[in-house]
């Protein structure tokens, strides 16, 4: 079999997946390919995510793609770009209308897997500290924000981001450094690796 097949046969395991059944409605969501130049990691799909089936398909994308400086077209090619996040369901919302965090065992279970699949991409985008601490490990630190601050730590490969969440423009006003320092390179790193 190969690799190529073998991939095919991976998403087409993962697509089929209802480990979580329990307690969500399964609806994997994910856009990878051997060809890929640069991942994105994130949490997991959120709700109009799931309706429609394509990630980042919301505001939170938008504010991705003008963090990354690339339009939606090159975003959605997935023979440069792909999307696996956390966990491929949306998790539901938790009482205070915030989604849940990414069930583990989505991880667990695909994600050694998925990753020993696909090339060794030279640019991964690691969007919220779940995606963070799993990619890093021991070199993450305690915070999401410590670990984006240290974003020079992880280059040339990782990138740390927060979410693009809306949630998310208290902190990005607290953080002036992240607009200034870590976009511009940010753009740039993106630019080159699309383009090699």
């Amino acid at each position: 079999m190969s690799a190529g097949d073998e991939l095919e046969n991976l998403l087409a395991d993962i697509r089929a997946c209802r480990l979580c059944e329990a307690e969500l409605q399964p609806r994997p969501v994910l856009h990878v390919s051997r060809t890929a130049k640069l991942c994105i990691v994130s949490q997991a799909p959120g709700l109009r995510v799931h309706q429609t089936g394509l990630s980042f398909n919301d505001r939170s994308g938008d504010r991705l793609r003008d963090w990354m400086g690339i339009d939606r077209e090159t975003f959605y090619d997935g023979t440069k770009i792909a999307i696996a996040a956390m966990a491929f369901c949306f998790p539901g919302y938790d009482d205070a209308g915030s989604d849940r965090p990414p069930p583990r065992a989505c991880a667990r279970h695909w994600r050694e897997r998925l990753f020993g699949a696909l090339p060794q991409f030279p640019l991964m985008l690691l969007v919220g500290s779940y995606a963070q601490n799993w990619h890093l490990g021991a070199r993450a630190k305690s915070t999401m924000t410590e670990t984006v601050k240290a974003w020079r730590e992880y280059r040339p490969r990782y990138i740390p981001l927060p979410h693009p969440s809306w949630r998310n423009t208290g902190w990005l006003k607290k953080n002036p450094w992240f607009e200034s320092e870590l976009l511009p390179a940010l753009r740039r790193r993106v630019r080159r690796v699309l383009s090699s």
